[in-house]
């Protein structure tokens, strides 16, 4: 058990983030009070620093990552019929899988070149929908490619029936 400075509440251990610097090897606030503390600082210099990080490699598989993986869990629920429950794989596996790929680094070139234009965005297609973010069925696309593949595969052929 320990007390949390900030908020005064004694809690467990393990309430706390692990802090080498610290004589007990956990920092000296609560993880409530410490994501506390980084939403207000984020509020105040409007995610600026948050921004910039996304903008590097590793910060936007951060954010690549995170997206695909409030897909596959229903997060996003407007999208849920077409992810949910499909397999994705470990973060750690995905960020090794991504940083072997060329084509991830040329669009990141691109996009970055190009001023972070939305279109160029490197995003992460899958090329069978019906399989999840699994290692051979995933792909780096723009996300304009990515767009117009999606509304190519959801286009339904309406079937007449013969006279």
């Amino acid at each position: 058990m320990k007390i949390c400075i900030r908020c005064g509440i004694e809690q467990s251990i393990d309430e706390f983030r692990k802090q080498k610097e610290t004589k007990d090897g956990y920092a000296n606030q609560c993880r409530l009070c410490l994501n506390e503390i980084q939403r207000i600082k984020r509020k105040e210099n409007k995610n600026e620093t948050t921004h910039k990080y996304e903008k590097t490699p590793t910060g936007f598989l951060m954010r690549e990552y995170r997206n695909m993986e409030s897909r596959v869990t229903g997060v996003q629920k407007e999208k849920a019929h077409l992810y949910l429950g499909l397999p994705l794989l470990d973060r750690f596996e995905f960020y090794d899988w991504a940083k072997s790929q060329q084509s991830f680094f040329v669009l990141f070139k691109i996009w970055e070149n190009k001023g972070y234009d939305r279109k160029l965005t490197p995003t992460v297609d899958r090329i069978d929908s019906s399989k999840g973010y699994e290692f051979g069925n995933m792909e780096w696309v723009t996300h304009s490619e990515n767009s117009r593949r999606g509304s190519v595969s959801t286009k339904r052929v309406k079937i007449t029936p013969m006279n």
